[in-house]
């Protein structure tokens, strides 16, 4: 193929290269001074790689990396990915459209779909890489790649003139958004700006196998150009190997920003409105528009266009995981931990060498008395040959004993770590929390860890999902019109806690569950809250049966009702009861009273009868009789009145008592007015 079958660059087009290259190269350079060391450095501190700029100390022997800052990193990684993931659902739309036709969209259908698409495109491991990113470097990054993907779906397919159908596959269309991790160091951006929305533009630049260049070519996507493999820079590996592989390599440099109108498109004179001199320094900058421009090899232009998406957004999110203010890179949890990594790496590397002198046989040797050409090496079970008393002449030594603080000093700069990074470990926690008899420190310490993950988890909620889901939902909308309709809808996150808030919460409900006891009527609600809060896999039937047992059922209230109705009548009927037997007891207490009074009366007219009647006849033997007869009566007066006051006692008891029926009888009367 000869040159001229190739498109050659116009003139716009070489300003525009030189517009984009100028501006990243700048960008390049503030970014390898300020960044590009330390992130090579976090790499390896989380990948346990040594290198000879790591050293602490010019004398340094040991190589080890210690893993305090790659556990720190793990545990903040897997919490944060079980709070957005963890509930199965990480996001919900709310209709935010006002139906007057009559045709009320169905968001719930559009949600399913939604995350139906996304399992297909792997969302989660996607995230995933960019989470973990976010911890090793301090700033998530993602480019949204919209693309065609072909499906074969089975299919059956009758066959013309027979009965018979034909199985097989068909080709079936679909749009795919993904979110492509990108690493920090692939990445250029504005630095007066503390967005990617607030920049002037953004780029990545990375290697890719030529063979995407000329699919691209192939399909016009790219220009057609005469492209061919190179390669310069390692910086832009996304690790760091011992030989990076160099061959069918294009560095590719892909811009999403601003660019003056007229390199993208032939404007005549009379359209531009000149606001400034030619020679000022502003003049590139009066009329620009958002655009994507991809160059390869740092000058050959593949794609200048304006920026197709409906809504003129860029396909590029970022995110800070631990927020650093008016700047666009965050911090990470490497940066927090690296000054307590390198001092636990210091000791124990001081350790080891130590253990090298003290551990390993040294032997002092008189170099006169040794055979000609001897190798002496210390080994079991060798033969050292002497001239000479060996006593004399070999002399096993080392330099004194290995110190242990330095381990100890060690484990200390590890709880250092733990505060610094806010993590969480089976052993650091219970060293560095004291636990008093009720736990409250245990739990003020699991408080403040579960507030630290909150504030990593709402950046990326602010500036990556919610914005991601936006952008997807646009890019579906002008795709693949016939399943998103263009809608107005509202976004809203639903992660929620982490595994550590989430055992944390879960004991909290399980000890209000046994304060309040199983006869509580808000039982459904708190095992609602433990089952809502659990991962199990049955979690959304047990909600439903659980929404079940709050509801009431018709029939068994129409039930309950009736039994409540049957209890009061019963009630009712011991009250009747009860009050027919305390008027009897009533009247007898009132008999026996008149009974009592009237007694002495019957006795005293008895005793004077008594009196009367019989009288002897003579005056002395009736005197003496009559005295006899008077005593008589007045020990039977003395007995009466004696049993008198036993009835009158026994009449006061019995009284006492139905004056305590009364008032049982008269709770009751009150009890059954307020039930009805």
């Amino acid at each position: 193929m000869e040159q001229n079958d190739f498109d050659q660059p116009t003139e716009n087009d070489k300003e525009l290269v030189s517009f984009v290259v100028d501006h990243c190269d700048r960008w390049r350079t503030y970014r390898d001074i300020n960044f590009l060391p330390q992130w090579e450095e976090y790499e390896r501190i989380f990948r346990g790689q040594w290198a000879s700029e790591d050293k602490t100390r010019e004398s340094e022997r040991s190589r080890i990396v210690t893993p305090a800052t790659q556990q720190a990193v793990e545990t903040r990684h897997a919490e944060i990915m079980e709070a957005i993931f963890g509930s199965g659902e990480f996001f919900d739309i709310k209709d935010d459209i006002k139906d007057v036709d009559g045709n009320p969209l169905d968001i719930e259908d559009l949600k399913l779909q939604m995350m139906e698409d996304f399992k297909r495109d792997k969302l989660r491991k996607h995230v995933d890489q960019v989470v973990l990113l976010a911890e090793i470097y301090g700033t998530g990054i993602a480019e949204i790649v919209t693309s065609m993907e072909k499906e074969l779906v089975p299919s059956t397919m009758p066959m013309p003139g027979q009965a018979q159908a034909a199985i097989g596959t068909i080709e079936r269309q679909r749009v795919s958004v993904k979110p492509m991790p990108i690493n920090p160091k692939n990445f250029l951006w504005d630095p007066n700006g503390t967005t990617v929305d607030d920049c002037m533009g953004v780029a990545i630049e990375k290697y890719v196998s030529i063979h995407k260049i000329v699919r691209g070519i192939e399909r016009g996507i790219y220009r057609k150009v005469n492209i061919t493999p190179t390669y310069e820079d390692t910086d832009l590996e996304p690790t760091q190997e011992v030989s990076q592989y160099q061959d069918e390599k294009v560095l590719l440099l892909t811009y999403y920003g601003l660019v003056p109108r007229e390199y993208l498109n032939k404007v005549e004179d009379e359209d531009i409105v000149e606001l400034f001199p030619d020679e000022s320094a502003a003049e590139d900058y009066q009329d620009m528009v958002e655009a994507i421009i991809v160059i390869a090899n740092d000058g050959m232009l593949l794609k200048a266009e304006e920026s197709p998406y409906m809504m003129k957004d860029r396909p590029v999110l970022t995110y800070q995981a631990d927020t650093v203010p008016n700047r666009l890179p965050g911090r990470g949890t490497i940066e927090k931990a690296y000054n307590m990594q390198k001092s636990i790496d210091a000791q124990v590397r001081t350790h080891l060498d130590s253990l090298a002198l003290t551990a390993s046989p040294m032997m002092a040797v008189d170099a006169t008395r040794l055979p000609r050409g001897a190798k002496l090496t210390v080994q079991p079970g060798k033969a050292i040959y002497t001239n000479g008393n060996p006593n004399e002449i070999l002399y096993p030594f080392k330099f004194g004993q290995t110190d242990g603080s330095s381990i100890t000093t060690a484990e200390k700069f590890q709880q250092m770590l733990l505060q610094a990074t806010g993590t969480l470990d089976s052993n650091g926690m219970v060293s560095a929390v004291g636990r008093d008899a009720a736990g409250t420190g245990m739990s003020m310490a699991v408080a403040s860890i579960i507030k630290k993950y909150k504030r990593t988890l709402v950046n990326f909620q602010e500036d990556f999902l919610i914005p991601f889901i936006n952008k997807a939902a646009y890019r579906f909308m002008q795709f693949d019109p016939e399943r998103y309709p263009s809608v107005d809808m509202v976004f809203i996150p639903t992660a929620t806690l982490g595994i550590i808030a989430r055992e944390y919460e879960q004991a909290q409900f399980i000890s209000l569950l046994q304060t309040l006891g199983p006869d509580t009527p808000v039982l459904p609600i708190i095992l609602k809250g433990i089952v809502a809060n659990s991962s199990l896999s049955n979690r959304a039937e047990l909600m439903q049966r659980l929404d079940a047992m709050g509801q009431v059922d018709p029939a068994a209230q129409e039930k309950q009702m009736i039994q409540e109705q049957l209890a009061m009548q019963a009630a009712q009927a011991q009250i009747a009861v009860n009050t027919t037997q305390a008027e009897q007891n009533r009247a007898e207490a009132t008999k026996t009273i008149i009974e009592t009074k009237l007694k002495p009366l019957e006795v005293q007219a008895k005793i004077q009868q008594g009196l009367t009647a019989n009288l002897p006849n003579q005056a002395d033997m009736a005197s003496r009789e009559f005295d006899k007869r008077v005593k008589v009566a007045e020990l039977m007066l003395k007995e009466a009145d004696i049993k008198n006051k036993s009835k009158i006692v026994e009449l006061q008891m019995s009284k006492a008592k139905d004056n305590v029926v009364n008032a049982e009888n008269d709770f009751l009367d009150e009890l059954q007015k307020g039930m009805q």
